[in-house]
């Protein structure tokens, strides 16, 4: 036996020292070969290193990612079911929701949103959260415990929502400066688009200011950061980034025909919607202050009418009676250059930095009035529930005009404008609450007053700063113009709104 021991013995230590022996030497103990005949994976040859300034920028993108993410929840809300008839084309995110088994009234949507504050404060869009049943708001944190949110407060007019969960130490997201951001910027979205939580994408902002019409209020604001990053339904709410990890806009709607990513999704600027959530956590509603001016853009033919030196800032077509603006001087025809020394080219700029102000505010406007600069300083006021305001060549044909027994006009055709005018009677004069005369009977389907926005039966009553109440008066002012001029004329709509139209006419 103690032979056998031995020799059993010395036989595994010497099997052992010739597997360590072929291992040593690269033999293929399976009869493939040595390892040199193998099939080769992979270059030899490293990739050339990443430049200091790629790899920063490399870096850049996942130190957002990692300290970003955890601040971003996702939403599930219980809701009765109700029909969004929206616009087609631009949606708001979360159409992404599926019916309760057994619960035809209900159903169920998802979105994210954005803690702020450590004991649980959270923001997301109001779209995300409306109608949601008691105790149907579910969020689900990054650690993925899910916990019952709270509805604090909404603003339909912004999209903005403010909800909470009873927690406590929870991540905070850094909010950033909106006024800051540039087109080119890089950004991420952040968010739980179609079900899949924690997803981050990558874009650039392409456009600043952008109005979509998607709101549906006259008091609606808009004034979108458009950006390529990828979003899709269950982005509603999410956060939108820069490199540098701050929050720069809250997710919010998309361009689609098909209610998915096809390039261009548009979130809130961070600055309106800290000043709307901070008063929806403190006062439970907004308090927002109002100039009481309905306003348009300004293109070249409204500068050209007004004597404007450049193409810039934006028209006052009407004032709300009783309005801040009226009270502090304002006139309808003014054309506001720039709010608190901060430019304005567009309605929906005026809009969202009035927006962030509250009632008893004061703001300084611009302005461009007669040929001559004025600077007029405006009180916000609340809003006031009855109104809904945020917000040449001679062209007639003179053998086409008709005329009456005592030889003065029935009506003008002024041709090259593409418009013709009639006498209003007196019912019309006095329901319409005008003393001119000059209704607007015809516009030419694709002439100049059709696509500046003349249209049958308004009733114009001023033409280049002068009373209009006769025909006459009118067919005067046109014939006085050249070709090239423009021309502004004030009128009455048929909704009683006084409205601003300018009008070139056209050279031969």
């Amino acid at each position: 036996m103690k032979k056998r021991s031995v020799f059993a013995a010395f036989f595994l230590i010497g099997l052992g020292i010739i597997v360590g022996a072929l291992l040593v030497s690269n033999f293929d103990v399976v009869g493939l070969g040595s390892a040199q005949n193998r099939v080769k994976l992979g270059s030899e040859k490293s990739p050339a290193p990443l430049s200091p300034e790629l790899k920063a920028f490399n870096e850049a993108f996942a130190n957002v990612s990692r300290e970003t993410t955890p601040a971003v929840v996702s939403i599930i809300v219980t809701t009765k079911a109700k029909k969004n008839p929206g616009n087609e084309f631009f949606h708001f995110f979360p159409d992404f929701k599926f019916r309760m088994p057994d619960q035809e009234e209900q159903s169920q949507g998802a979105g994210s949103g954005v803690i702020v504050t450590k004991d649980g404060y959270i923001i997301t869009n109001n779209h995300v959260v409306q109608d949601a049943d008691d105790k149907g708001i579910k969020v689900t944190l990054s650690d993925t415990r899910t916990l019952s949110a709270k509805l604090i407060g909404t603003d339909p007019l912004t999209d903005v929502a403010v909800i909470k969960v009873d927690a406590s130490d929870l991540p905070v997201a850094m909010l950033g400066n909106s006024d800051d951001v540039r087109v080119g910027q890089w950004v991420l979205a952040i968010g739980n688009p179609l079900g899949l939580n924690s997803t981050v994408t990558a874009g650039i902002v392409s456009y600043l200011g952008r109005n979509i019409g998607i709101i549906g209020d006259s008091y609606g604001v808009e004034n979108f950061i458009q950006t390529d990053a990828a979003i899709n339904p269950g982005n509603s709410g999410g956060a939108l980034v820069n490199v540098g990890g701050e929050v720069i806009g809250i997710n919010t709607a998309i361009a689609s025909n098909n209610a998915r990513y096809q390039g261009y999704g548009f979130a809130i600027p961070i600055n309106l919607v800290r000043t709307v959530a901070e008063d929806l956590i403190l006062h439970g509603k907004v308090r927002r202050g109002y100039i009481g001016v309905q306003i348009s853009a300004v293109d070249e033919t409204i500068a050209k009418a007004n004597g404007l030196p450049k193409v810039e800032g934006v028209l006052v077509q009407s004032l709300v009676d009783g309005g801040a603006a009226e009270g502090a001087g304002v006139k309808e025809g003014d054309i506001i250059l720039s709010v608190d020394q901060k430019n304005v080219n567009a309605p929906n700029e005026l809009q969202s930095y009035v927006a962030g102000k509250h009632p008893g505010d004061n703001v300084a406007l611009h302005i461009w009035r007669d040929g001559k600069f004025k600077d007029v300083e405006v009180k916000l006021k609340p809003r006031s529930d009855g109104k809904a305001l945020a917000s040449g060549d001679e062209g007639e044909n003179a053998d086409e005009n008709e005329a009456d027994a005592a030889g003065a006009a029935k009506s003008l055709n002024f041709d090259k404008l593409g418009f013709t005018v009639t006498k209003a009677d007196s019912k019309t004069m006095q329901d319409r609450k005008v003393q001119s005369e000059v209704l607007v009977a015809d516009v030419k389907q694709f002439s100049e007053a059709a696509s500046r926005g003349l249209v049958p039966n308004d009733i114009v009553v001023e033409a280049d700063k002068k009373p209009v109440s006769k025909l006459s008066d009118l067919d005067k002012i046109v014939k006085s113009k050249h070709g090239g001029d423009a021309l502004m004329l004030r009128i009455k709509r048929t909704n009683g709104t006084n409205s601003f139209v300018a009008v070139e006419v056209p050279k031969d």
